[in-house]
Parts: C-alpha cells; sequence; structure tokens
C-alpha cells in the first residue's frame, strides 16, 4: 500500500523530460531518510549511493548500478480514476511512475538490509528518457566516473506479457532509431501546367516508394530492420503545385552495421531518385538511440534470479526484441548489463491515453532488483 502511494502520486504529477523536480524532490528526500548518499546530477538526476556493511569478499561484483526513468509523456490522459494525470497534456503514459517506485522500494529494502551484502549500489533515477536521451546525457557528464559500476540493470514494465512474467532477452532487446527529414526542391507553377514544372510531389511519392527498397533488397532478410515515413508535407493550395515538398520519419535496427547501411542507403536512394526526376533532394539524419543490446553474462545471472523467483513457466527466454527505443542502451555501451521487461495486466499498450500502470507487479518488481543485488554483491560461498 506504501508503494501503490508512492506511485499514485507520481501518476497524478507528471513532469516531462528535464522538468521532474517535483519527482526528484521526492525521490532524495525519501533516500536521505533511509541513510542513503544523495547526489543531484544531470539537472533532474538522482544518484543514490548506498554502501553495504557486510563482506564483500569473493563477491563478483564491488559496484552495481540499478536504474529507473522519471519522465512523463507530452499527451492528454483519458482515464477519470482518482489518481488521473492533474496536469493538463501531461501523462505517465509508458510506466515510469512505476519504475521510479520499484526502484525506491528496492532501495528502502536494501538500506534496511546493508549488512547482507558488501560493495556499493547505485540507485539511478534518470530523467529524460522520452525522445530527449537523458541516459546520453548523464553518460556523456560523467555519470560512471562519478559513481562506477560493474555492471547495470534496468526493467520496462510490458502490457503485451502476462502479469509476474519476466522477459529476458540475450543480446538486442530494443532497436535503435534515428530520426529523418527530405527535402525535396523542384520548379513550382500552375497546376494546369505541370510540363513546365518539376513537381516535388510527384517526386517524394516515388522516393517514399523507393526508401521501402532498403529494407526488402538491401537488408539481409535475416537481420530486422524499418523504415516508416511518417510525415508528408507540401503545397498551399489546390491549383499551385509548390517548389518544395518534405517527408519525415524513423529508421531503426538491431544491429550497428545495419543502422549505418540504413542511413547510408537512405541518403543515396533520395539523392538518385531526386536527381532522375530534375529534382535535388538534401536529407539530414538526426542521430537517436542505439540499439539496447544486453550482455551473455548478465543474461544468465538475470535468468536465474528471475527464475528462483518467479519460476521457470514464467520466465521467457529469448523472446523476441521490439522495434521500440530505450536510451538505457547508452549505459550498456558503457556497462555490462540487462534490461528486462516486466509483465503487467495493464489493459492498454504503452503512450495508450487509457493506460495505467499495474500496481500488482510493484511487489514482484523491487523483489528482483533486491535479489539480483544479492546474488551479485554478497560473498561467495
Amino acid at each position: 500500500d506504501e508503494m501503490k502511494g508512492w506511485r499514485r502520486d507520481f501518476h497524478e504529477h507528471p513532469e516531462l523530460a528535464f522538468e521532474e523536480s517535483r519527482t526528484s524532490a521526492i525521490v532524495s528526500e525519501k533516500l536521505k531518510s533511509w541513510g542513503i548518499q544523495v547526489n543531484r546530477v544531470s539537472k533532474t538526476g538522482i544518484v543514490g549511493v548506498l554502501k553495504g556493511e557486510g563482506s564483500n569478499n569473493d563477491a563478483v561484483c564491488t559496484s552495481i548500478g540499478l536504474r529507473a526513468d522519471m519522465d512523463a509523456l507530452p499527451m492528454q490522459e483519458e482515464n477519470d480514476f482518482a489518481h488521473a494525470s492533474k496536469v493538463a497534456g501531461k501523462m505517465h503514459g509508458c510506466g515510469h511512475d512505476g519504475h521510479t517506485t520499484i526502484l525506491l522500494g528496492t532501495a528502502k529494502y536494501l538500506s534496511e538490509n546493508r549488512e547482507s551484502f558488501g560493495g556499493t549500489i547505485n540507485f539511478i533515477f534518470q530523467p529524460a528518457e522520452e525522445s530527449q536521451a537523458g541516459a546520453q546525457v548523464m553518460v556523456e557528464e560523467g555519470l560512471f566516473d562519478s559513481f562506477p559500476c560493474d555492471e547495470i540493470y534496468a526493467l520496462h514494465n510490458w502490457p503485451l506479457v502476462d502479469e509476474g512474467t519476466i522477459v529476458v532477452h540475450e543480446g538486442p532487446v530494443m532497436a535503435s532509431v534515428d530520426e529523418f527529414k527530405i527535402i525535396v526542391k523542384g520548379v513550382g507553377g500552375h497546376a494546369a501546367m505541370p510540363h513546365l514544372c518539376t513537381d516535388p510531389i510527384l517526386v517524394q511519392s516515388r522516393i517514399v516508394s523507393a526508401l521501402q527498397s532498403i529494407v526488402s533488397r538491401n537488408t539481409n532478410p535475416v537481420d530486422a530492420a524499418v523504415v516508416s515515413v511518417t510525415q508528408f508535407h507540401a503545397g498551399s493550395s489546390y491549383n499551385v503545385i509548390p517548389s518544395s515538398a518534405t517527408i519525415k520519419g524513423t529508421i531503426r535496427s538491431l544491429r550497428s552495421e545495419v543502422r549505418e547501411n540504413l542511413k547510408e542507403r537512405l541518403v543515396e536512394v533520395a539523392q538518385s531518385t531526386a536527381t532522375a526526376f530534375g529534382a535535388k533532394a538534401s536529407v539530414t539524419i538526426y542521430p537517436g538511440y542505439p540499439a539496447t543490446t544486453n550482455s551473455r553474462e548478465q543474461v544468465q545471472v538475470v535468468a536465474a534470479v528471475a527464475q528462483d523467483l518467479v519460476g521457470k513457466d514464467k520466465v521467457l527466454l529469448n523472446a523476441e526484441p521490439s522495434m521500440g527505443a530505450e536510451d538505457f542502451s547508452f549505459m550498456l555501451e558503457k556497462v555490462p548489463g540487462c534490461y528486462v521487461w516486466l509483465g503487467s495486466g495493464s489493459k492498454h499498450m504503452l503512450h495508450h491515453p487509457k493506460y495505467d500502470f499495474d500496481d500488482n507487479i510493484l511487489p514482484c518488481g523491487v523483489q528482483f532488483f533486491a535479489n539480483l543485488v544479492l546474488r551479485r554483491l554478497q560473498r561467495q560461498e
């Protein structure tokens, strides 16, 4: 009930990327009350440091990181329950309120049992996961220099999996994502005289189709890749052929080699198609998140901890990865670790206006993190 209260309070007061002042203040206050050292980082981020008082001799690790994201989404909630968002246009639609609560619960439990382990736990409360790469900011500002971690772990609630089921992937869990913008410059004119124009709408239409060949003909069929055009902007009048047209979208993959090929071919296909029609295309690619890729040793550890906790029948190994993206990937590029999915009973998928975190999985999340820490930081008999 205590954790449920925390979670619902966070849900009522959602804060967007790098605006998580209220959330981080609550996190800070609670950590301090449990005797955990609090450090403010990356504007609204918090790192709580807890040193064990037990033996760490022969333990696998001397320091471990646990991470939770804190930010909400810029969307309007459509729920009408008592703890619905009180802030118009902002909502915890991805469950970060629950992730924050789970990490707080873990911190409280381990602070009360610090004699059970040695070494150091870094509780990383991260801002700005949604589209602003808060993890990258933390890493670039020296997160692991100031708070060294031998290993790092995170979890995400997953409504597509039964409540309490833990999903562990070896290798890629989530895809990389990069955004792109293609501007085609043609020659505008009267809609009745297209022969005197170079129609950028026609050119962009062909580019949209041609981009799909990157996946179907330039990517190994056994590799996952997605090219999605999500915006098409052109024209301002029904009888005027515009002089330019713009499309925007994303490219996604699970391997770095595929990611680089997608970017190279995107430029080549757009520019050559435009040239074929006598137009010019300028392509801008905005680097996003790398693929979230788990480390083999840590996957084996997580799988064992999960099976001990919920039973083998409720642990899914080597499930299909998601082509969504996650900025925990920046941390995994620096430190070996594992990112897991925790199945929930939520009726709606993430980012749905009626989504709500499943409070029933809060204890499971805490037990999983706590057992994982004790497995890695306790003396090995």
